[in-house]
């Protein structure tokens, strides 16, 4: 069983995607994956930890000051904008291949859109709880709060867009689109779960 959940900044999707992990005895992995690609590389996990999910890798690798980085290793390496993703996605697979995972963002759906035993869930939410669980997350005001969900999900939306050639959030991108302000977060992850054992055929 394969489950990946897209989110919108602030909707609950990664507490979401832990609870079906815990439902359904999956593996879960969210930023676990730049360890696992960085391990696989060779690179710091710095390099992977600063462009989560952001297309546009290989420009602050030329341009960001202090990252330990050389030209020098660069052309040793034949590093190039696109070997993230690449780094990540063989990460992706190779969890896969080992057992039931659960997968937080990061194209998963798209990398392993070949396998019959896979459900990919986007999660929503209205914007004004989106913009508190920002606000307590990081302790900041509402207009910072809303500026970082704009800023975040602007990234998102380009590295998912560039890297699969679909859309981030659109409904046609995925199995079922969920908006989490509707039953809460506890009561979603039961709907998602459900649907997942109708989708996979499996037994309760």
């Amino acid at each position: 069983m394969i489950i990946t959940i897209g989110r919108q900044i602030g909707a609950g999707g990664r507490e979401i995607a832990q609870k079906l992990a815990e439902e359904f005895g999956c593996t879960f992995y969210d930023k676990e994956l730049l360890s696992m690609a960085a391990r696989e590389s060779g690179f710091s996990e710095e390099f992977f930890e600063q462009n989560d999910e952001q297309k546009g890798f290989f420009r602050s690798l030329l341009t960001g000051p202090g990252r330990g980085f050389s030209m020098g290793n660069f052309y040793r390496n034949e590093f190039s904008g696109d070997n993230l993703f690449q780094f990540q996605s063989d990460a992706i697979r190779k969890a896969a291949d080992e057992g039931s995972c659960v997968f937080v963002g990061r194209c998963a759906d798209y990398v392993l859109r070949e396998r019959d035993d896979i459900v990919n869930i986007f999660v929503t939410a209205n914007l004004d709880d989106r913009i508190r669980r920002v606000q307590e997350r990081r302790e900041c005001v509402e207009d910072k709060a809303q500026r970082v969900i704009e800023k975040g999900e602007s990234q998102r939306a380009t590295y998912y867009n560039y890297y699969t050639g679909k859309r981030w959030g659109d409904s046609a991108s995925y199995d079922l689109c969920v908006n989490s302000s509707l039953l809460g977060i506890d009561a979603t992850v039961q709907f998602i779960a459900e649907f997942i054992r109708t989708k996979l055929k499996v037994k309760n």
